[in-house]
């Protein structure tokens, strides 16, 4: 009971990774403030889990955001915990692509719905002993290639962000830290692909055989693994921790696969094959 008698606030909490975590924290003695612009989910996860209160919020408007975090934290004297979670895919395709309404979309619903999460949250935790904020980034914050370019630049920007919060919040005491994703067996995917209703349990069920393929551990990422990762960094047992980011990602960023993976052979191994083929006497090719 990791958090009894602690609140919580979790946006993105009707599916996925913030589902899982409102699970996680109400189950381990939190009151959760299960937040979404699907009400209707957060309200059956509600009926189903004791000790959460489901809000509607869309992230994209900062004055539901404010409203959200003024409830939790008029309702209970303040709140120990904010899960900033809430994002999509955003706009699709490459810098060539995007063009200004949906890098401002993206930019609005994935970075600026966590900085503005943080920024009103400070009033109602800063006098909460152990506060701490959690932001889901990505991996795609490391490097190209495993998301759209916007997508990409805004779990970037949150990475930094969580980095300059940790410095501005720590006068009050107020721990910030990320978490970042690799392939998750989410919704996500396919919501970014526009697929649907009927399809998406099909496009999920591809989306998990390929990324259990696409790292070294050989199954694709579940919302729990994210979960538990965020409850470790809002705990005490990460207490000395702030400023910090998680990779929580099945090893998908160590390196290309041919680090891990004996079928895929890499330059070296190629070069090393010429070698020996000309030793042999053959023509090297």
């Amino acid at each position: 009971m990791r958090f009894a008698g602690k609140v919580a606030v979790i946006t993105g909490a009707a599916s996925g990774i913030g589902k899982e975590a409102a699970r996680l924290f109400a189950s381990e003695g939190a009151k959760v403030y299960a937040a979404d612009m699907d009400y209707a989910g957060v309200e059956a996860l509600a009926a189903e889990v004791a000790g959460m209160v489901p809000v509607a919020c869309d992230v994209c408007e900062v004055a539901q955001i404010k409203a959200l975090l003024d409830k939790a934290g008029s309702e209970n004297d303040g709140f120990d915990i904010l899960f900033n979670n809430a994002a999509a895919g955003g706009a699709r395709g490459g810098i060539d692509e995007c063009d200004e309404a949906g890098w401002d979309w993206t930019m609005n619903l994935v970075l600026r719905s966590v900085a503005m999460g943080v920024h009103h949250a400070v009033p109602h935790m800063q006098h909460r002993k152990g506060a701490s904020i959690v932001n889901t980034s990505s991996v795609a914050a490391v490097g190209p290639g495993y998301s759209p370019t916007a997508y990409a630049v805004a779990k970037a920007g949150v990475l930094h962000l969580t980095k300059c919060a940790a410095m501005d919040l720590a006068k009050f005491g107020i721990r910030v830290n990320a978490v970042q994703p690799g392939f998750i067996n989410t919704n996500i995917f396919a919501a970014s692909l526009d697929v649907d209703q009927s399809d998406k349990a099909t496009v999920n069920a591809m989306i998990a055989q390929m990324s259990s393929h696409a790292q070294p551990v050989p199954r694709g990422g579940q919302p729990r693994d994210i979960a538990e990762a965020v409850a470790f960094l809002a705990s005490d047992a990460a207490s000395f921790m702030t400023g910090a980011s998680m990779i929580v990602d099945g090893g998908i960023t160590v390196g290309p696969r041919h680090c891990w993976d004996p079928e895929a052979p890499g330059l070296f191994d190629t070069i090393q094959k010429f070698l020996e083929a000309k030793e042999a006497g053959g023509n090297g090719q």
